[in-house]
């Protein structure tokens, strides 16, 4: 295990890593650090953590400095240099006649580069943008083309389920989510319940599809036939939280339910709860 400082960034949630050296760092302190793209201004969410060492890209990167009045005077300035750089590149997006969406920039510390985010359906040729753009800003420009979910990550939101969008709020990593684990948990399959701000499968499916996944092989098929205590009987649904199965049994010319406890039923193990259909399977991401 290594002892490490945790350093967040204003455009990421993921946490980096770096060496404070003699640095006494406190929670929330602004500090200076070396990245990979330079010098880059940070705040402290963690002054020491222990992490392990396969979670380090060693050598670790050293905080170089407690971050100074000026420097926190310079970062205020780029901040503040932002919305009028929106407006111009927007301006700029419009004369060439781009099919393109800006969503975000941000300009280096040192203030030798400043980065566009945008979105766009295809490739865009954006070439005499760079150009005009340079001539305004006299400085290295960089368009950066994301996906939707990046575009959802940087401008966050209220998701569905009325909380902030857990990529712009909780999660580090977009993570990678397919229809399969809706079907799992047994979720409507209409692309508007289990679609997220960016029109893509809401990240929370990953959540809880590990359990559900084993669950499904425990439990038996949907309109399958199982043996219960009371006779045999058709599956008509399945909790898989309470590991139960709702039953239903045609006995002596009457039709009735009944809940059993999966462990109460016979039938063959290691199917999957429900089948998909057809049309389940072309709805993707």
């Amino acid at each position: 295990m290594a002892k490490v400082v945790v350093i967040k960034f204003k455009t990421s949630r993921k946490p980096y890593y770096f060496s404070a050296g003699q640095l006494e760092l406190k929670r929330g302190q602004a500090v200076i650090v070396e990245t990979s793209r330079g010098i880059e201004y940070g705040i402290v969410s963690d002054p020491e953590r222990e992490v392990p060492d396969s979670a380090i890209a060693a050598p670790l990167k050293p905080v170089i400095r407690i971050a100074t009045p000026q420097d926190i005077e310079v970062q205020t300035r780029h901040e503040e240099r932002r919305a009028e750089a929106m407006r111009v590149c927007r301006e700029k997006i419009a004369n060439h006649n781009l099919e393109m969406k800006l969503i975000d920039c941000e300009f280096y510390f040192d203030g030798s580069k400043v980065v566009f985010t945008f979105t766009a359906d295809g490739r865009v040729d954006f070439r005499e943008l760079v150009k005009d753009l340079a001539s305004y800003f006299h400085m290295r420009i960089e368009l950066k083309q994301v996906g939707s979910r990046d575009e959802a990550k940087i401008l966050g939101g209220i998701a569905p389920c009325g909380r902030e969008c857990c990529c712009a709020g909780c999660m580090p990593d977009v993570k990678k989510v397919s229809i399969k684990m809706a079907k799992n948990q047994g979720l409507s399959l209409n692309p508007g319940k289990i679609s997220g701000l960016c029109g893509r499968l809401m990240c929370c499916l990953s959540y809880e599809d590990e359990y559900y996944a084993d669950a499904c092989k425990r439990v038996p098929k949907l309109g399958g036939t199982v043996g219960t205590p009371e006779g045999k009987g058709t599956v008509v649904s399945c909790n898989m939280l309470k590991m139960e199965a709702r039953v239903k049994i045609e006995k002596d010319g009457a039709v009735f339910y009944r809940d059993f406890p999966v462990s109460e039923l016979k039938f063959r193990r290691g199917q999957p709860a429900a089948e998909g259909t057809e049309t389940e399977d072309k709805i993707s991401e």
